[in-house]
């Protein structure tokens, strides 16, 4: 990972840019708020109105924010989430240092816990979060576990166009439990096109601000 820079976005939060990829890893209309808008109120909100406890995968788990993000959610509602997050290119601890999405003490902390967890197998971040983050490409990832709702938040088709491919997202449609939930900001029509033929059935929501649309797609029941 070379030359990555931090940057501001418009609601005040920090997102990183990747020149050689010419990509932000959030919107640059507000990383906290696609966060909160995309896998908080339309994946995880979604979810636990019928189903607690629950398991997540998170595609391309970046600065940790959706981590940070469902762990508060965790808190506040009372539920327990069993996490797993997978990132082939880890950020360096100097630059989520910066990142600083939490002001408080304690969220900082639960951030720095995050961030700081070994790879590679559970660990309790607080009573009712446990996490795992694996160090691996996704397209080859084999894991025996499967969860009830997925953030797919890989870089855009633009840029790594093979991640929202038929390999990658049938591997997402395996993974979940029938009736689970898959979830992104992504609304590229070629992307939709592959879920349907998986067998997903698909709404497309409102999106955060500066993006029209966004994508949840559900495991049909068996």
């Amino acid at each position: 990972m070379k030359n990555i820079e931090i940057r501001q976005t418009a609601d005040g939060s920090k997102t990183l840019y990747l020149p050689e990829l010419d990509e932000t890893y959030h919107s640059s209309h507000g990383a906290l708020q696609e966060a909160k808008h995309v896998f908080i109120e339309h994946g995880l909100a979604f979810v636990g109105q019928e189903k607690k406890p629950i398991s997540v995968f998170e595609m391309g788990f970046g600065t940790g924010l959706n981590a940070l993000l469902t762990a508060q959610w965790a808190g506040e509602y009372s539920c327990s989430i069993r996490y797993i997050g997978i990132e082939f290119h880890p950020i360096p601890k100097d630059i989520w240092q910066q990142m600083d999405y939490v002001q408080e003490e304690l969220g900082r902390e639960m951030y720095s816990k995050i961030m700081s967890a070994e790879w590679g197998e559970y660990h309790e971040i607080q009573s009712n979060f446990q996490l795992k983050k694996i160090e691996e490409d996704i397209r080859g990832l084999q894991l025996a576990e499967h969860v009830d709702l997925i953030y797919f938040d890989a870089f855009g088709p633009r840029a790594q166009s093979e991640m929202w491919d038929l390999p990658v997202l049938s591997k997402m449609y395996e993974l979940l439990n029938p009736g689970g939930v898959f979830v992104t900001y992504c609304a590229q029509g070629q992307m939709k096109r592959n879920l349907k033929s998986l067998g997903f059935s698909l709404e497309s929501l409102p999106g955060p601000p500066g993006k029209r649309e966004m994508t949840r797609a559900k495991k049909k029941l068996i």
